[in-house]
C-alpha cells in the first residue's frame, strides 16, 4: 500500500510543487511530498507556477524546495518523476529506489512533462494541465489500493 508518495523535478519550484499539491488535494489521507534532483533549496516555488496553479484554484505558495536525498527515497513507497532521465537520477542517488520509482505523466499521451521554467505564461498552463491530469490518473489508481 502506498502512504508515502515523493514527486521529483529537477528545481522542486515549478512541475513537482505542483504536482504535489494536486495529488494531495486529491488523496488528503496519503503523505505526499516533493523534492528537486539539483534543487534550488530553500527558495519558494516559481511565481509563475504559483500564478498558473491559483488560476485552476491549486495553492503552491507557501512551497520551499528541497534538495533530493536518499533518505527521502528510503522513506517513501512511490516515487513519481516527471521525465525518463530522472529516474536514472533517482536510482543514482538511492539504487533500491529505481523499482518504486515511475513517471507522473505514466498514463498520459506524452508520459514526459517538461519543465516550464523560464518559459511563457502558455508552456506554464500547458504544464499544468498536463500536471492536473496525471495527479486525476495517479489519484484513480491510488484509490483503489485502500
Amino acid at each position: 500500500m502506498y502512504q508515502n508518495i515523493l514527486i521529483v523535478c529537477v528545481g522542486n519550484i515549478c512541475r513537482s510543487p505542483t504536482g504535489e499539491r494536486l495529488l494531495q488535494s486529491k488523496l488528503p489521507k496519503l503523505n505526499v511530498s516533493s523534492a528537486g534532483i539539483r534543487a534550488l533549496a530553500g527558495r519558494d516555488a516559481d511565481f509563475q507556477a504559483i500564478k498558473t496553479a491559483l488560476n485552476h484554484g491549486t495553492i503552491v505558495a507557501g512551497h520551499t524546495a528541497r534538495q533530493l536525498t536518499a533518505e527521502m527515497c528510503r522513506q517513501a513507497d512511490l516515487i513519481l518523476v516527471m521525465e525518463p532521465g530522472h529516474i536514472d537520477a533517482v536510482a543514482d542517488i538511492l539504487p533500491a529506489a529505481r523499482s518504486k520509482t515511475m513517471l507522473f505523466g505514466q498514463w498520459l499521451p506524452r508520459k514526459s512533462i517538461p519543465d516550464p521554467f523560464r518559459q511563457s505564461e502558455e508552456v506554464f498552463e500547458a504544464v499544468y494541465l498536463q500536471l492536473e491530469e496525471a495527479a486525476a490518473q495517479w489519484a484513480a489508481k491510488l484509490a483503489k489500493q485502500s
